[in-house]
């Protein structure tokens, strides 16, 4: 009697650090493909809430296109209180968002979505708490000079400069840089995915 063939694993993003991350959890994608959606947040949607719509969505839209295929989508945000902090546009925007986190702390929701070769959904929601010192106007300015702030919700990249500036992380380092990947391992096993 033989295996099964293993099911092509799909990751319905563009993002390298999601790939990076899987890959060094030993589950590398076969392919990735983005959703491309509308990342705008509804009126009055909490950033939990945001977060899980658009990974369930994106992995929906992704799904379709490949049937028979196990799909994982994720999204990341960064909330200060019920404000949800946007991927900056350009560097004033990305300064506001680091000041408005200097000396704070705030949480980063990452939930992901698996939908199984089967069509079955499976959803998980990280949220990790993040504490910033109180950052200086030169320390503002020089991170947003880096522009390591490009294409990241909340203005930053914990894999970064900005390392400095954290006081504390309580939850998983992993989901702040975009995909928590205890929650991710144990949803792709359900799917039949192992490492």
């Amino acid at each position: 009697m033989t295996d099964s063939p293993r099911p092509r694993l799909i990751l319905a993003s563009a993002s390298p650090r999601r790939r990076d991350l899987l890959t060094q959890a030993g589950l590398p994608p076969d392919t990735e493909d983005p959703a491309d959606l509308d990342e705008t947040p509804l009126p009055r949607e909490l950033p939990r809430a945001h977060a899980l719509r658009l990974a369930v969505a994106k992995a929906r839209v992704v799904a379709a296109r490949h049937p028979g295929a196990v799909v994982l989508a994720a999204d990341t945000v960064v909330a200060a209180g019920r404000r949800i902090l946007p991927k900056p546009a350009d560097e004033a925007q990305a300064a506001r968002c680091l000041a408005l986190l200097s000396g704070r702390q705030h949480t980063v929701y990452s939930a992901v979505c698996v939908i199984g070769s089967d069509g079955a959904e499976r959803v998980r929601v990280n949220a990790t708490k993040v504490r910033f010192k109180r950052l200086t106007p030169d320390e503002i300015a020089s991170y947003v000079a880096a522009r390591e702030w490009q294409g990241k919700a909340g203005g930053y990249d914990l894999r970064g400069r900005v390392q400095a500036f954290v006081q504390r992380i309580n939850g998983s380092p992993s989901g702040v840089i975009g995909l928590p990947l205890a929650e991710t391992a144990a949803l792709l096993a359900a799917a039949g995915l192992r490492a």
